[in-house]
């Protein structure tokens, strides 16, 4: 590539884009259609939804100055569509895109550590997913990673964690224990960047700062070479993508990796992949009682089946109404009703655990109002970026109706 073609000299994105279009012209001055047509081709082999898929016209306006909202993710995937997959020369235009956007240095933030966390109290309704999980994680001849996917809220960390410590518990003592959270789904700032996590793990594992190399690919390989044969375990919570989790593995049959993620990982090689579901409603009935626990309305079996239902059977959303319920010994069950539940499960955190897929859907899909006196709950549509197929594009856990309010 000709030395004239380095986004590192961009400082500001119009910089960036005139980058770009001499990109396309080095590329051969491929048409729009033909670029549109190659992300279309990337991105169906990495398995992302056709709903995600970019019009014609986006992919055009790549390529305009003025742009006052990028998304990082197409134009990456147009560098892509034009230098042919050469992941050195994207990475470049990665970490340039980082420095325009002032995102360098908090990818570079990583919360890793060389234990795991410490987690709730035992998982209710969760007997056979912990066994399913844990016998992917453990079977033999099998590279790669266990991937848990699923909603915002539906329990994916909780599981994991809980099926990481039984299998750390049953591991020969020394074998190391890496977790790093990945910040996949974060509603503000990006998703760490691998190199900064590997960075952290290799100094976990006793590598001093002026032994790192530089790069992403050259701290993979000697990650991959401390961890050979060594059982070790490593957790990924809240992936991005694969792009993001394949450095990140060990990539041998001895270790054994668990990554969550709000997104379906079919471009990660060798994963065996989970779906995390809501909680039946037994076990959600019984996740509401027992964290609410109070006496003696904790006996209605009834109301507590009624609202956890109106939660969606969602683990986060029962955890905070229940918790509500422990603080406010005031109010009886009958005040949790279905037009109560939902804005407190909003108001305590489930709005942010929304909000973060919701910023991942693409603006023309969005169905979500800013009123909620038009907002209710449903446990029937997965998220954003994580939907099958022919379900509607609305982010998981709400259905929404048009409000009559101006700004809605």
């Amino acid at each position: 590539m000709p030395q004239v073609l380095d986004p590192g000299k961009a400082r500001t994105m119009d910089e960036f884009i005139g980058e770009l279009r001499l990109l396309k012209a080095w590329a051969g001055g491929p048409s729009i259609t033909e670029i549109t047509r190659r992300v279309h081709q990337d991105w169906r082999r990495a398995g992302r939804p056709r709903t995600e898929w970019p019009a014609r016209s986006t992919i055009g306006n790549c390529f305009l100055p003025g742009r006052r909202r990028p998304n990082p993710d197409l134009l990456l995937a147009v560098v892509r569509a034009l230098v042919g997959g050469d992941e050195a020369t994207v990475a470049l235009w990665r970490q340039a895109l980082r420095t325009v956007l002032g995102e360098a240095e908090a990818a570079a933030r990583v919360r890793a550590c060389d234990r795991l966390p410490a987690g709730p109290s035992p998982l209710l309704g969760r007997t056979r997913a912990v066994s399913t999980v844990a016998a992917a994680l453990t079977a033999a001849r099998r590279p790669g990673a266990v991937v848990l996917e699923g909603t915002a809220g539906v329990g994916k960390t909780s599981l994991a964690l809980h099926v990481a410590r039984r299998i750390a518990a049953r591991s020969s003592t020394g074998a190391p224990v890496l977790f790093a959270r990945l910040r996949g789904s974060a509603p503000t700032g990006p998703a760490a960047d691998p190199a900064a996590v590997l960075e952290t793990f290799l100094r976990l594992l006793g590598v001093t700062g002026d032994r790192i190399p530089h790069g992403v690919t050259a701290r993979a390989a000697l990650y991959r070479q401390l961890l050979r044969g060594t059982s070790a375990l490593v957790v990924l919570d809240d992936a991005a993508d694969a792009e993001q989790v394949r450095p990140l593995l060990p990539g041998d049959l001895a270790c054994r990796t668990l990554v969550t993620s709000r997104r379906v990982m079919r471009a990660l090689p060798g994963a065996t992949r989970l779906t995390v579901e809501p909680l039946a409603p037994d076990d959600s009935a019984a996740l509401l009682r027992r964290t609410a626990g109070a006496e003696p309305r904790a006996t209605d079996t009834a109301a507590f089946r009624r609202i956890a239902a109106d939660l969606g059977h969602l683990p986060l959303a029962l955890t905070l109404i229940g918790r509500h319920m422990r603080q406010h010994t005031g109010w009886t069950l009958a005040d949790y009703h279905s037009e109560t539940v939902v804005p407190l499960a909003l108001e305590e955190g489930v709005r942010a655990a929304i909000a973060a897929s919701d910023a991942q859907t693409p603006p023309d899909s969005r169905k979500l109002c800013g009123s909620w006196r038009s907002t209710r709950w449903t446990a029937r549509t997965p998220p954003g970026p994580w939907r099958s197929p022919g379900s509607a594009s609305r982010p998981y856990g709400v259905t929404s109706t048009r409000c009559a309010r101006p700004t809605c």
